[in-house]
Protein backbone atom coordinates (compact mmCIF):
# COMPACT_ATOMS: atom_id res chain seq x y z
CA UNK A 1 0.00 0.00 0.00
CA UNK A 2 1.43 3.36 -0.94
CA UNK A 3 1.80 6.13 1.61
CA UNK A 4 0.29 9.54 1.12
CA UNK A 5 -1.77 10.80 -1.79
CA UNK A 6 -2.15 8.66 -4.87
CA UNK A 7 -1.55 10.55 -8.11
CA UNK A 8 -4.66 11.47 -9.99
CA UNK A 9 -5.38 10.06 -13.41
CA UNK A 10 -7.85 12.83 -14.13
CA UNK A 11 -7.56 16.57 -14.38
CA UNK A 12 -10.45 16.93 -11.95
CA UNK A 13 -9.31 17.65 -8.40
CA UNK A 14 -12.22 15.61 -7.05
CA UNK A 15 -10.69 12.41 -8.46
CA UNK A 16 -7.63 12.37 -6.20
CA UNK A 17 -7.62 9.70 -3.50
CA UNK A 18 -6.16 9.98 -0.01
CA UNK A 19 -6.15 7.55 2.87
CA UNK A 20 -9.00 8.66 5.12
CA UNK A 21 -10.16 7.23 8.43
CA UNK A 22 -12.61 8.21 11.11
CA UNK A 23 -11.24 9.75 14.30
CA UNK A 24 -12.26 7.14 16.83
CA UNK A 25 -11.97 9.44 19.86
CA UNK A 26 -15.28 11.35 19.51
CA UNK A 27 -17.15 8.08 18.93
CA UNK A 28 -15.51 6.23 21.81
CA UNK A 29 -15.26 9.03 24.40
CA UNK A 30 -17.54 11.80 23.11
CA UNK A 31 -21.08 10.39 23.28
CA UNK A 32 -23.33 11.49 26.16
CA UNK A 33 -26.65 9.76 26.93
CA UNK A 34 -28.52 13.03 27.45
CA UNK A 35 -31.78 12.87 25.44
CA UNK A 36 -31.85 16.60 24.66
CA UNK A 37 -28.48 16.33 22.91
CA UNK A 38 -29.58 13.63 20.48
CA UNK A 39 -31.10 14.85 17.22
CA UNK A 40 -32.05 12.33 14.55
CA UNK A 41 -33.13 14.83 11.89
CA UNK A 42 -29.72 16.21 10.87
CA UNK A 43 -29.76 19.78 9.60
CA UNK A 44 -33.49 20.32 10.24
CA UNK A 45 -32.86 20.95 13.93
CA UNK A 46 -29.16 21.66 14.08
CA UNK A 47 -29.24 24.43 11.44
CA UNK A 48 -31.55 26.67 13.50
CA UNK A 49 -29.68 25.71 16.68
CA UNK A 50 -26.43 26.88 15.16
CA UNK A 51 -28.00 30.27 14.43
CA UNK A 52 -29.17 30.48 18.05
CA UNK A 53 -25.65 29.61 19.29
CA UNK A 54 -24.21 32.38 17.11
CA UNK A 55 -26.79 34.91 18.30
CA UNK A 56 -26.19 34.03 21.93
CA UNK A 57 -22.39 34.15 21.59
CA UNK A 58 -22.53 37.49 19.74
CA UNK A 59 -24.73 38.97 22.46
CA UNK A 60 -22.27 37.99 25.20
CA UNK A 61 -18.87 39.43 26.02
CA UNK A 62 -17.02 36.34 24.80
CA UNK A 63 -15.83 35.61 21.27
CA UNK A 64 -18.68 35.63 18.73
CA UNK A 65 -17.44 32.22 17.56
CA UNK A 66 -17.36 30.56 21.00
CA UNK A 67 -20.12 29.79 23.46
CA UNK A 68 -19.95 29.00 27.17
CA UNK A 69 -21.95 26.68 29.44
CA UNK A 70 -24.64 29.28 30.12
CA UNK A 71 -25.29 29.73 26.38
CA UNK A 72 -25.33 25.97 25.78
CA UNK A 73 -27.71 25.52 28.69
CA UNK A 74 -30.12 28.18 27.43
CA UNK A 75 -30.15 27.14 23.77
CA UNK A 76 -30.41 23.39 24.39
CA UNK A 77 -32.60 23.72 27.49
CA UNK A 78 -30.33 21.53 29.61
CA UNK A 79 -28.99 22.07 33.13
CA UNK A 80 -25.80 24.05 33.73
CA UNK A 81 -24.31 20.83 35.14
CA UNK A 82 -24.94 19.01 31.88
CA UNK A 83 -23.74 22.00 29.83
CA UNK A 84 -20.46 21.94 31.76
CA UNK A 85 -20.28 18.20 31.05
CA UNK A 86 -20.62 18.98 27.33
CA UNK A 87 -17.65 21.37 27.53
CA UNK A 88 -15.59 18.87 29.51
CA UNK A 89 -16.38 16.05 27.08
CA UNK A 90 -15.45 18.24 24.11
CA UNK A 91 -12.15 19.09 25.82
CA UNK A 92 -11.45 15.34 25.90
CA UNK A 93 -12.05 14.71 22.20
CA UNK A 94 -11.11 17.87 20.26
CA UNK A 95 -8.28 17.16 17.79
CA UNK A 96 -6.16 20.29 18.15
CA UNK A 97 -3.92 20.72 21.19
CA UNK A 98 -3.86 24.46 20.53
CA UNK A 99 -7.61 24.92 21.10
CA UNK A 100 -8.18 27.10 24.19
CA UNK A 101 -10.65 24.56 25.61
CA UNK A 102 -7.86 21.95 25.76
CA UNK A 103 -5.19 24.26 27.16
CA UNK A 104 -7.54 25.68 29.84
CA UNK A 105 -7.22 24.58 33.46
CA UNK A 106 -10.03 22.29 34.69
CA UNK A 107 -11.83 25.15 36.43
CA UNK A 108 -11.60 27.53 33.47
CA UNK A 109 -13.48 25.56 30.80
CA UNK A 110 -16.63 27.65 31.14
CA UNK A 111 -14.87 30.98 30.71
CA UNK A 112 -13.12 29.69 27.57
CA UNK A 113 -16.15 28.09 25.93
CA UNK A 114 -16.18 26.04 22.73
CA UNK A 115 -16.06 26.93 19.05
CA UNK A 116 -19.64 26.77 17.73
CA UNK A 117 -18.64 24.71 14.68
CA UNK A 118 -17.04 22.05 16.89
CA UNK A 119 -20.11 22.05 19.12
CA UNK A 120 -22.39 21.46 16.12
CA UNK A 121 -20.29 18.51 14.94
CA UNK A 122 -20.30 17.13 18.49
CA UNK A 123 -24.10 17.37 18.64
CA UNK A 124 -24.47 15.81 15.19
CA UNK A 125 -22.67 12.59 16.11
CA UNK A 126 -24.72 12.16 19.29
CA UNK A 127 -27.11 10.21 17.05
CA UNK A 128 -24.41 7.59 16.40
CA UNK A 129 -25.29 4.06 17.49
CA UNK A 130 -22.45 1.74 18.38
CA UNK A 131 -21.77 -1.38 16.38
CA UNK A 132 -23.48 -4.42 17.87
CA UNK A 133 -20.87 -6.64 19.56
CA UNK A 134 -20.28 -9.94 17.81
CA UNK A 135 -19.87 -13.41 19.26
CA UNK A 136 -16.39 -14.04 20.55
CA UNK A 137 -14.34 -16.36 18.38
CA UNK A 138 -13.36 -18.55 21.33
CA UNK A 139 -16.43 -18.43 23.55
CA UNK A 140 -15.72 -21.68 25.40
CA UNK A 141 -12.35 -20.58 26.77
CA UNK A 142 -13.70 -17.17 27.76
CA UNK A 143 -16.70 -18.71 29.53
CA UNK A 144 -14.35 -20.87 31.59
CA UNK A 145 -12.60 -17.79 32.94
CA UNK A 146 -15.63 -15.82 34.04
CA UNK A 147 -16.98 -16.54 37.53
CA UNK A 148 -19.97 -18.86 37.30
CA UNK A 149 -21.96 -16.97 39.93
CA UNK A 150 -22.35 -13.41 41.09
CA UNK A 151 -23.84 -11.79 44.15
CA UNK A 152 -26.38 -10.20 41.85
CA UNK A 153 -27.32 -13.14 39.62
CA UNK A 154 -30.81 -14.46 40.21
CA UNK A 155 -32.62 -11.23 40.90
CA UNK A 156 -31.27 -8.79 38.34
CA UNK A 157 -32.99 -8.64 34.99
CA UNK A 158 -31.66 -11.28 32.61
CA UNK A 159 -31.29 -8.47 30.11
CA UNK A 160 -28.95 -6.33 32.18
CA UNK A 161 -25.90 -5.21 30.15
CA UNK A 162 -23.36 -7.25 32.10
CA UNK A 163 -25.40 -10.43 31.96
CA UNK A 164 -25.73 -9.96 28.22
CA UNK A 165 -21.95 -9.75 28.02
CA UNK A 166 -21.65 -12.89 30.17
CA UNK A 167 -24.42 -14.89 28.51
CA UNK A 168 -23.90 -18.20 26.71
CA UNK A 169 -24.07 -16.37 23.40
CA UNK A 170 -20.89 -14.55 24.48
CA UNK A 171 -20.81 -10.99 23.23
CA UNK A 172 -17.46 -9.35 22.64
CA UNK A 173 -16.20 -5.92 21.76
CA UNK A 174 -16.06 -5.46 17.97
CA UNK A 175 -12.57 -5.35 16.50
CA UNK A 176 -10.96 -2.03 15.74
CA UNK A 177 -11.36 -2.75 12.02
CA UNK A 178 -15.10 -3.43 12.44
CA UNK A 179 -15.52 -0.15 14.32
CA UNK A 180 -13.48 1.79 11.77
CA UNK A 181 -15.72 0.58 8.95
CA UNK A 182 -18.88 1.29 10.95
CA UNK A 183 -17.77 4.84 11.76
CA UNK A 184 -16.75 5.56 8.18
CA UNK A 185 -20.10 4.30 6.90
CA UNK A 186 -21.89 6.59 9.35
CA UNK A 187 -19.84 9.58 8.18
CA UNK A 188 -20.41 8.73 4.53
CA UNK A 189 -24.17 8.60 5.09
CA UNK A 190 -24.25 11.94 6.91
CA UNK A 191 -21.43 13.91 5.24
CA UNK A 192 -23.76 16.00 3.05
CA UNK A 193 -25.65 17.22 6.12
CA UNK A 194 -22.42 17.81 8.05
CA UNK A 195 -20.98 19.95 5.26
CA UNK A 196 -24.23 21.93 4.98
CA UNK A 197 -23.88 22.84 8.65
CA UNK A 198 -20.31 24.09 8.12
CA UNK A 199 -20.85 25.80 4.76
CA UNK A 200 -21.81 29.41 4.06
CA UNK A 201 -24.08 30.82 1.39
CA UNK A 202 -22.53 32.86 -1.40
CA UNK A 203 -23.85 36.39 -1.16
CA UNK A 204 -26.30 37.16 -3.94
CA UNK A 205 -26.54 33.56 -5.07
CA UNK A 206 -29.44 31.17 -4.58
CA UNK A 207 -29.80 29.12 -1.38
CA UNK A 208 -28.14 26.07 -2.90
CA UNK A 209 -24.88 27.91 -3.57
CA UNK A 210 -23.00 26.80 -0.47
CA UNK A 211 -19.23 27.15 -0.19
CA UNK A 212 -16.67 25.90 2.32
CA UNK A 213 -13.68 27.98 3.37
CA UNK A 214 -10.41 26.36 4.42
CA UNK A 215 -11.10 27.38 8.04
CA UNK A 216 -14.51 25.65 8.03
CA UNK A 217 -13.11 22.65 6.16
CA UNK A 218 -10.48 22.17 8.87
CA UNK A 219 -13.21 21.68 11.49
CA UNK A 220 -13.75 18.27 9.88
CA UNK A 221 -10.58 17.24 11.76
CA UNK A 222 -12.99 16.61 14.62
CA UNK A 223 -14.38 13.62 12.68
CA UNK A 224 -11.82 12.43 10.13
CA UNK A 225 -8.09 12.16 9.59
CA UNK A 226 -6.04 11.89 6.41
CA UNK A 227 -3.04 9.60 6.30
CA UNK A 228 -2.26 6.10 7.48
CA UNK A 229 -0.98 4.66 10.77
CA UNK A 230 0.57 7.75 12.30
CA UNK A 231 1.67 9.48 9.08
CA UNK A 232 -1.09 12.05 9.20
CA UNK A 233 -1.39 14.56 6.35
CA UNK A 234 -2.29 18.15 7.33
CA UNK A 235 -5.82 19.01 6.28
CA UNK A 236 -4.74 21.93 4.14
CA UNK A 237 -2.42 19.64 2.17
CA UNK A 238 -4.72 16.61 1.93
CA UNK A 239 -7.45 18.38 -0.03
CA UNK A 240 -6.43 19.16 -3.63
CA UNK A 241 -8.54 22.32 -3.72
CA UNK A 242 -6.65 23.83 -0.74
CA UNK A 243 -3.18 22.28 -1.21
CA UNK A 244 -0.18 24.60 -1.68
CA UNK A 245 -2.25 27.74 -1.19
CA UNK A 246 -0.33 30.91 -0.38
CA UNK A 247 -0.23 31.33 3.45
CA UNK A 248 -0.36 35.10 2.94
CA UNK A 249 -3.49 34.89 0.82
CA UNK A 250 -6.75 33.38 2.06
CA UNK A 251 -7.64 30.23 0.15
CA UNK A 252 -10.63 30.62 -2.15
CA UNK A 253 -13.77 28.93 -0.76
CA UNK A 254 -14.83 25.77 -2.57
CA UNK A 255 -18.38 24.61 -3.42
CA UNK A 256 -19.61 22.32 -0.67
CA UNK A 257 -20.81 19.84 -3.30
CA UNK A 258 -17.26 19.51 -4.64
CA UNK A 259 -15.93 18.84 -1.12
CA UNK A 260 -18.68 16.28 -0.56
CA UNK A 261 -17.87 14.42 -3.78
CA UNK A 262 -14.17 14.28 -2.92
CA UNK A 263 -14.68 13.08 0.68
CA UNK A 264 -17.31 10.51 -0.37
CA UNK A 265 -14.98 9.11 -3.00
CA UNK A 266 -12.19 8.70 -0.48
CA UNK A 267 -14.43 7.14 2.17
CA UNK A 268 -15.65 4.64 -0.43
CA UNK A 269 -12.03 3.79 -1.27
CA UNK A 270 -11.23 3.41 2.43
CA UNK A 271 -14.17 1.06 2.98
CA UNK A 272 -13.04 -1.03 0.01
CA UNK A 273 -9.54 -1.33 1.50
CA UNK A 274 -11.03 -2.36 4.84
CA UNK A 275 -13.13 -5.04 3.13
CA UNK A 276 -10.02 -6.38 1.40
CA UNK A 277 -8.20 -6.42 4.74
CA UNK A 278 -11.01 -8.28 6.50
CA UNK A 279 -11.72 -10.86 3.78
CA UNK A 280 -8.67 -13.12 4.35
CA UNK A 281 -9.39 -13.20 8.10
CA UNK A 282 -12.98 -14.36 7.92
CA UNK A 283 -12.02 -18.05 8.01
CA UNK A 284 -8.73 -17.71 9.86
CA UNK A 285 -7.89 -19.08 13.31
CA UNK A 286 -9.06 -17.11 16.36
CA UNK A 287 -6.35 -14.68 17.33
CA UNK A 288 -5.65 -10.98 17.64
CA UNK A 289 -5.09 -10.51 13.91
CA UNK A 290 -8.14 -8.31 13.48
CA UNK A 291 -6.73 -5.73 15.86
CA UNK A 292 -4.62 -2.86 14.55
CA UNK A 293 -1.67 -3.81 16.75
CA UNK A 294 -1.21 -6.54 19.31
CA UNK A 295 0.48 -5.76 22.61
CA UNK A 296 3.29 -8.25 22.02
CA UNK A 297 4.11 -6.61 18.69
CA UNK A 298 3.95 -3.01 19.84
CA UNK A 299 7.05 -1.06 18.97
CA UNK A 300 8.76 1.50 21.23
CA UNK A 301 7.55 5.07 21.06
CA UNK A 302 7.32 8.01 23.41
CA UNK A 303 4.44 10.31 24.14
CA UNK A 304 5.10 13.73 22.64
CA UNK A 305 1.70 15.36 23.02
CA UNK A 306 0.98 15.18 19.31
CA UNK A 307 -2.60 15.32 18.09
CA UNK A 308 -1.93 12.17 16.03
CA UNK A 309 -3.10 9.29 18.18
CA UNK A 310 -2.53 6.46 15.73
CA UNK A 311 -3.64 2.92 16.48
CA UNK A 312 -4.09 1.89 20.11
CA UNK A 313 -2.08 -0.82 21.82
CA UNK A 314 -4.03 -3.80 23.12
CA UNK A 315 -3.79 -5.95 26.23
CA UNK A 316 -6.24 -8.74 25.55
CA UNK A 317 -7.23 -12.10 27.03
CA UNK A 318 -4.81 -12.06 29.99
CA UNK A 319 -5.78 -14.72 32.55
CA UNK A 320 -4.26 -15.67 35.91
CA UNK A 321 -1.05 -13.75 35.35
CA UNK A 322 0.57 -10.36 35.89
CA UNK A 323 2.04 -8.14 33.20
CA UNK A 324 3.94 -4.86 33.30
CA UNK A 325 4.09 -2.45 30.36
CA UNK A 326 5.92 0.86 30.24
CA UNK A 327 6.03 3.59 27.62
CA UNK A 328 8.66 1.84 25.47
CA UNK A 329 6.34 -1.19 25.15
CA UNK A 330 3.43 0.79 23.74
CA UNK A 331 2.64 2.09 20.28
CA UNK A 332 0.56 5.23 19.90
CA UNK A 333 -0.97 7.17 22.75
CA UNK A 334 -3.92 5.00 23.75
CA UNK A 335 -4.40 1.53 25.20
CA UNK A 336 -7.30 -0.92 25.34
CA UNK A 337 -7.44 -3.59 28.07
CA UNK A 338 -9.96 -6.18 26.90
CA UNK A 339 -11.32 -9.40 28.31
CA UNK A 340 -8.73 -9.89 31.08
CA UNK A 341 -9.49 -11.98 34.16
CA UNK A 342 -8.00 -12.85 37.55
CA UNK A 343 -4.82 -10.89 36.79
CA UNK A 344 -2.83 -7.79 37.71
CA UNK A 345 -2.05 -5.43 34.83
CA UNK A 346 0.35 -2.50 35.10
CA UNK A 347 0.35 0.09 32.29
CA UNK A 348 2.95 2.53 33.63
CA UNK A 349 3.04 5.09 30.83
CA UNK A 350 1.80 8.58 29.88
CA UNK A 351 -1.13 8.12 27.48
CA UNK A 352 -4.05 10.10 26.07
CA UNK A 353 -6.84 7.53 26.24
CA UNK A 354 -7.45 4.20 27.95
CA UNK A 355 -10.37 1.77 27.65
CA UNK A 356 -11.02 -1.18 29.98
CA UNK A 357 -13.72 -3.53 28.72
CA UNK A 358 -15.11 -6.90 29.78
CA UNK A 359 -12.63 -7.63 32.61
CA UNK A 360 -13.28 -9.44 35.89
CA UNK A 361 -11.48 -10.19 39.17
CA UNK A 362 -8.49 -8.07 38.18
CA UNK A 363 -6.37 -5.18 39.41
CA UNK A 364 -5.49 -2.66 36.69
CA UNK A 365 -2.99 0.14 37.30
CA UNK A 366 -3.00 2.83 34.61
CA UNK A 367 -0.20 5.40 34.69
CA UNK A 368 -1.17 8.95 33.69
CA UNK A 369 -4.04 9.39 31.20
CA UNK A 370 -4.27 12.93 29.83
CA UNK A 371 -7.62 12.82 28.01
CA UNK A 372 -10.08 10.18 29.22
CA UNK A 373 -10.50 6.69 30.64
CA UNK A 374 -13.57 4.57 29.85
CA UNK A 375 -14.36 1.44 31.85
CA UNK A 376 -17.25 -0.71 30.70
CA UNK A 377 -18.86 -4.11 31.42
CA UNK A 378 -16.45 -5.08 34.21
CA UNK A 379 -16.98 -7.01 37.43
CA UNK A 380 -14.94 -7.11 40.64
CA UNK A 381 -12.10 -5.05 39.18
CA UNK A 382 -9.90 -2.58 41.06
CA UNK A 383 -8.69 0.32 38.92
CA UNK A 384 -5.96 2.71 40.04
CA UNK A 385 -5.46 5.69 37.74
CA UNK A 386 -4.28 9.31 37.58
CA UNK A 387 -6.33 10.98 34.86
CA UNK A 388 -8.19 14.09 33.83
CA UNK A 389 -11.46 12.23 33.27
CA UNK A 390 -13.01 8.81 33.79
CA UNK A 391 -16.31 7.38 32.55
CA UNK A 392 -17.68 4.21 34.19
CA UNK A 393 -20.47 2.28 32.46
CA UNK A 394 -22.33 -0.93 33.31
CA UNK A 395 -19.98 -2.28 35.98
CA UNK A 396 -20.51 -4.07 39.28
CA UNK A 397 -18.58 -4.57 42.50
CA UNK A 398 -15.64 -2.49 41.24
CA UNK A 399 -13.40 -0.16 43.28
CA UNK A 400 -11.79 2.93 41.77
CA UNK A 401 -8.75 4.55 43.39
CA UNK A 402 -8.75 7.87 41.59
CA UNK A 403 -6.61 10.90 41.08
CA UNK A 404 -9.02 12.67 38.73
CA UNK A 405 -9.27 16.34 37.74
CA UNK A 406 -12.92 16.28 36.60
CA UNK A 407 -15.99 14.65 38.13
CA UNK A 408 -16.14 10.88 37.47
CA UNK A 409 -18.99 10.17 35.06
CA UNK A 410 -21.16 7.12 35.83
CA UNK A 411 -23.47 5.77 33.10
CA UNK A 412 -25.80 2.85 32.69
CA UNK A 413 -26.56 -0.08 34.96
CA UNK A 414 -23.99 -0.19 37.78
CA UNK A 415 -24.08 -1.97 41.12
CA UNK A 416 -21.99 -1.65 44.28
CA UNK A 417 -19.32 0.67 42.90
CA UNK A 418 -16.88 2.29 45.32
CA UNK A 419 -14.57 5.26 44.84
CA UNK A 420 -11.51 6.17 46.89
CA UNK A 421 -8.52 8.53 46.68
CA UNK A 422 -5.47 7.58 44.64
CA UNK A 423 -3.31 5.13 46.57
CA UNK A 424 -0.01 4.42 44.81
CA UNK A 425 3.01 5.80 42.94
CA UNK A 426 5.91 4.71 40.78
CA UNK A 427 9.18 6.49 40.07
CA UNK A 428 8.09 8.17 36.81
CA UNK A 429 4.52 9.02 37.83
CA UNK A 430 4.90 12.79 38.30
CA UNK A 431 6.94 13.06 35.10
CA UNK A 432 4.18 11.21 33.22
CA UNK A 433 1.44 13.35 34.79
CA UNK A 434 3.29 16.48 33.74
CA UNK A 435 3.61 15.23 30.16
CA UNK A 436 -0.14 14.67 29.76
CA UNK A 437 -1.38 17.53 31.97
CA UNK A 438 -2.88 15.75 34.99
CA UNK A 439 -2.92 18.13 37.99
CA UNK A 440 -2.14 16.52 41.37
CA UNK A 441 -3.60 19.49 43.26
CA UNK A 442 -7.13 18.73 41.95
CA UNK A 443 -8.81 15.44 42.88
CA UNK A 444 -12.60 15.13 42.47
CA UNK A 445 -12.69 11.40 43.19
CA UNK A 446 -15.67 11.76 45.56
CA UNK A 447 -17.90 13.88 43.27
CA UNK A 448 -19.39 11.34 40.83
CA UNK A 449 -21.84 12.64 38.22
CA UNK A 450 -24.55 10.07 37.42
CA UNK A 451 -26.59 9.97 34.22
CA UNK A 452 -29.48 7.67 33.32
CA UNK A 453 -29.63 3.89 33.15
CA UNK A 454 -30.32 3.77 29.42
CA UNK A 455 -27.55 4.76 27.02
CA UNK A 456 -29.06 5.27 23.54
CA UNK A 457 -25.59 4.82 22.01
CA UNK A 458 -24.98 1.43 23.64
CA UNK A 459 -25.99 -1.62 21.63
CA UNK A 460 -26.29 -3.55 24.93
CA UNK A 461 -28.67 -1.09 26.61
CA UNK A 462 -31.72 -2.17 28.54
CA UNK A 463 -34.92 -2.74 26.58
CA UNK A 464 -37.52 0.02 26.48
CA UNK A 465 -39.34 0.66 29.72
CA UNK A 466 -36.37 0.62 32.11
CA UNK A 467 -35.54 4.30 31.75
CA UNK A 468 -37.49 5.11 34.90
CA UNK A 469 -35.12 3.05 37.06
CA UNK A 470 -32.88 5.42 39.06
CA UNK A 471 -29.22 5.09 38.14
CA UNK A 472 -27.00 3.87 40.97
CA UNK A 473 -24.06 6.05 41.99
CA UNK A 474 -20.84 5.01 43.72
CA UNK A 475 -20.21 5.05 47.45
CA UNK A 476 -17.02 6.23 49.10
CA UNK A 477 -14.73 3.51 50.40
CA UNK A 478 -14.60 3.32 54.19
CA UNK A 479 -11.31 5.00 55.22
CA UNK A 480 -10.60 2.01 57.48
CA UNK A 481 -10.52 -0.18 54.34
CA UNK A 482 -8.06 2.11 52.54
CA UNK A 483 -4.55 0.77 51.98
CA UNK A 484 -1.60 1.85 49.89
CA UNK A 485 -0.91 -0.21 46.77
CA UNK A 486 2.81 -0.86 46.38
CA UNK A 487 4.27 -0.96 42.86
CA UNK A 488 7.75 -2.57 42.83
CA UNK A 489 10.48 -0.51 41.20
CA UNK A 490 11.21 -3.02 38.43
CA UNK A 491 12.93 -0.54 36.16
CA UNK A 492 15.27 1.23 38.55
CA UNK A 493 16.18 4.66 37.12
CA UNK A 494 15.91 6.46 40.45
CA UNK A 495 16.82 10.14 40.21
CA UNK A 496 16.34 13.26 42.35
CA UNK A 497 13.20 13.98 40.30
CA UNK A 498 11.73 10.51 40.85
CA UNK A 499 8.32 10.25 42.49
CA UNK A 500 8.81 8.97 46.04
CA UNK A 501 5.27 9.21 47.41
CA UNK A 502 1.63 9.55 46.35
CA UNK A 503 1.44 12.96 44.58
CA UNK A 504 -2.29 13.39 45.38
CA UNK A 505 -2.89 14.70 48.94
CA UNK A 506 -5.08 12.35 50.97
CA UNK A 507 -8.28 13.63 52.63
CA UNK A 508 -7.97 13.94 56.40
CA UNK A 509 -10.02 10.83 57.22
CA UNK A 510 -7.93 8.66 54.90
CA UNK A 511 -4.69 10.15 56.16
CA UNK A 512 -5.75 9.45 59.76
CA UNK A 513 -6.66 5.87 58.86
CA UNK A 514 -3.30 5.40 57.14
CA UNK A 515 -1.44 6.76 60.17
CA UNK A 516 -3.49 4.49 62.45
CA UNK A 517 -2.63 1.45 60.34
CA UNK A 518 1.05 2.38 60.34
CA UNK A 519 0.94 2.82 64.12
CA UNK A 520 -0.77 -0.56 64.58
CA UNK A 521 1.84 -2.20 62.37
CA UNK A 522 4.63 -0.62 64.38
CA UNK A 523 3.04 -1.79 67.65
CA UNK A 524 2.74 -5.35 66.36
CA UNK A 525 6.36 -5.38 65.19
CA UNK A 526 7.53 -4.10 68.56
CA UNK A 527 5.38 -6.65 70.43
CA UNK A 528 6.93 -9.46 68.38
CA UNK A 529 10.42 -8.17 69.12
CA UNK A 530 9.65 -8.03 72.83
CA UNK A 531 8.37 -11.61 73.00
CA UNK A 532 10.65 -13.93 74.99
CA UNK A 533 10.11 -17.21 73.19
CA UNK A 534 12.09 -20.37 72.81
CA UNK A 535 13.28 -21.21 69.31
CA UNK A 536 10.61 -23.87 68.71
CA UNK A 537 7.85 -21.46 69.79
CA UNK A 538 9.28 -18.77 67.47
CA UNK A 539 9.11 -21.23 64.59
CA UNK A 540 5.49 -22.08 65.46
CA UNK A 541 4.57 -18.38 65.55
CA UNK A 542 6.33 -17.75 62.24
CA UNK A 543 4.47 -20.65 60.60
CA UNK A 544 1.13 -19.39 61.96
CA UNK A 545 1.79 -15.88 60.61
CA UNK A 546 2.67 -17.29 57.20
CA UNK A 547 -0.55 -19.31 57.11
CA UNK A 548 -2.67 -16.30 58.01
CA UNK A 549 -0.80 -14.16 55.48
CA UNK A 550 -1.39 -16.75 52.74
CA UNK A 551 -5.09 -16.94 53.64
CA UNK A 552 -5.30 -13.14 53.44
CA UNK A 553 -3.57 -13.09 50.04
CA UNK A 554 -6.18 -15.42 48.61
CA UNK A 555 -9.21 -13.89 50.39
CA UNK A 556 -8.29 -10.34 49.38
CA UNK A 557 -7.29 -11.20 45.83
CA UNK A 558 -3.79 -9.84 46.37
CA UNK A 559 -2.36 -13.22 45.41
CA UNK A 560 -2.82 -12.01 41.81
CA UNK A 561 0.04 -9.59 42.29
CA UNK A 562 2.43 -12.50 42.62
CA UNK A 563 1.43 -14.20 39.37
CA UNK A 564 4.30 -14.56 36.97
CA UNK A 565 5.98 -11.24 37.79
CA UNK A 566 9.32 -13.02 37.86
CA UNK A 567 8.70 -14.28 34.33
CA UNK A 568 7.46 -11.08 32.71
Amino acid sequence: MNEGIEPSTSSSSTKETVFVRARREPFEHGLLPIPKLIFSDGTTTLGPLKEKFIQHASASSSSPLRINADGISQVLQISIENALLVLDTLAAVLPSDSDPLITAKPGDLDSVGVDINDLILFLYIQSYKRLLPRSHKDSASVADVWPSTSAFDGYLSALSPLQLVRSNSRRFMPSQTDEEAHQLSYLQKHMANILDLLAESVEGENEESLVLSLEKFEHLQFLIQFGEKGSEIPFSQAAPFFANSDPDMPAVPVPASQVHDWISQNITAALERISERIAPKENGPPNNSDQDVAMADACPSSFKGSSVTGSPSFVEGISKTSIVKQASDLKGSSVKVLNCHDSVIYILAPLRYATVYGCSDATIVLGAIGKAVRMEHCERVQVIVATKRICIANCRECVFFLGVNQRPLILGDNHKLQVAPYNTFYSQLEEHMSQVGVDATINRWNEPLVLGVVDPHDSLSHPAGVSDVPAESATCLDPDQFTNFVIPNWFGSESPASTKHNPFPLPEAFMASQQKNNQNLGDIKQALRDLQLEENRKRELSCALHVYFKDWLYASGNIRQLYCLQGD
